[in-house]
């Protein structure tokens, strides 16, 4: 690294989580701990506060605020879903990017999201090598999906697991006593293209009678016949019914059994926007079946509940900051940090490396070992993976009016030097 000051950049994006700020805590804990980097500064709303210059100096933040990050949900520092395209189609915008670095003495970037972050994480460090600017890259896995390849598991998802099958459980029990007016309860979470979260609600079904008695998920091919024969059955054992499904279920053929196709089709990412899967499977069932039904979607709740997030998630999360900076000052670059789930009877895990351009281009699926033969529900080798992610609760702060005390950063806005880009 260049004898100059090196400072060091760190940025959320995509959808936030209960704890990815535990992630940048820990980013902004171990960099200062090192004394080898200058000033942490933050980009406003992700790649997007980089193109247009919105930094903020995130070491003047005071120690006690860093700290309740871990104890704060979603993303602190704002995020986007701003996708920069291939270098040849954004020349301008990755030129841009490494001229804000290079003008606030940026020597280190931090990048917590998914496959299109790490992704652009790999692009501003390939642009960096082609100038012959010294820059590290270093991703940190962030997704309540739990799809990113070459990590066992990903932050934010063992949060997001815990309050959905809580949620499941609950609900499940609300239909229980109201079985003869309230038959049947659809619960739609989250999981464009894995079922994951879906497989997560599966936990709560630790007897036979309890809900969900159904989970669908996007790995199992979804037929309309199978359904309906699958909800009576159910019913004909049960006199009530309860169903989880994720939002990106897709039938034989590998489509979307639900998707909106108008004007707004995709989000910025180019994904298919996703959702009401649940008011499709509501009105087959009362058509079909001829019970009432009814539809619980838990929206963003399910990724911003930290008043019942997993202390393992939150733990592991803070470790994946700490080991991108440990990792960048021991001269790693263009890698991402991975979670390895160590061997054995007792569960551990450990952080790793991969490339920044295999994970932006991989997608971790449901394996078939985790859905049972009638792709209708997990099975106890799913129970094994991901019961562990869920263990321990989140130590929060609760005021003095009974509700959480979160923390919001000051935000010291650091001087633009740059024309104006965006």
């Amino acid at each position: 690294m260049a004898k100059v000051v090196a400072n060091a950049i760190v940025a959320q994006s995509g959808g936030p989580t209960s704890v990815i700020n535990s992630s940048v805590c820990g980013v902004i804990q171990e960099a200062k701990r090192s004394k080898k980097i200058g000033r942490v500064l933050a980009a406003n709303n992700g790649i997007l506060g980089v193109l247009k210059e919105e930094l903020f100096d995130v070491s003047a933040e005071k120690a006690s605020v860093i700290n309740a990050l871990k104890r704060t949900p979603s993303a602190a520092m704002g995020s986007c879903r701003h996708k920069l395209k291939s270098l040849d189609q954004a020349q301008a915008d990755f030129d841009h990017v490494l001229d804000v670095f290079k003008a606030h003495q940026i020597r280190y970037f931090f990048y917590a999201g998914g496959n299109d972050s790490m992704d652009t994480a790999d692009k501003v460090n390939k642009l960096a090598a082609q100038r012959g600017y010294e820059l590290v890259c270093i991703g940190i896995p962030k997704t309540i999906d739990n799809d990113l390849a070459f990590t066992d598991h990903c932050p934010g998802f063992g949060s997001v697991a815990k309050y959905v099958a809580t949620c499941a459980m609950e609900a499940g029990r609300d239909t229980d006593a109201l079985y003869t007016h309230d038959t049947c309860t659809i619960l739609e979470v989250m999981g464009r293209n894995a079922g994951w979260i879906a497989a997560a609600a599966g936990l709560a079904a630790r007897e036979p009678q309890d809900a969900p008695h159904l989970v669908y998920m996007p790995e199992a091919a979804f037929t309309w016949e199978k359904f309906i024969s699958d909800v009576r059955e159910v019913y004909k054992r049960l006199s009530r019914v309860f169903i989880a499904v994720g939002e990106g279920l897709k039938d034989e053929n590998g489509k979307y059994v639900t998707a909106d196709t108008g004007a707004f089709a995709k989000d910025s990412f180019g994904h298919v926007q996703l959702g009401g899967v649940a008011e499709m499977l509501k009105a087959v069932i009362e058509k079909e079946v001829g019970i009432k039904a009814r539809c619980n979607r838990l929206g963003t709740n399910q990724r911003a509940a930290m008043h019942f997030a997993s202390l393992t998630d939150i733990n592991e999360a803070y470790m994946c900051g700490k080991a991108a900076v440990k990792a960048a000052l021991s001269g790693v670059n263009g890698k991402m940090i991975t979670l390895v789930r160590e061997k054995g009877a007792k569960y551990k895990c450990t952080t790793g490396l991969a490339e920044l351009k295999d994970v932006a281009n991989g997608e971790k699926k449901v394996p078939k070992e985790f859905i049972n033969e009638n792709g209708n529900h997990i099975t106890e080798a799913c129970r094994k993976y991901i019961g562990p992610l869920i263990k321990g609760e989140a130590p929060i702060t609760i005021g003095k009016d009974g509700l959480p005390v979160y923390v919001r950063l000051a935000k010291k806005w650091v001087e633009k030097k740059l024309p104006r880009y965006l």
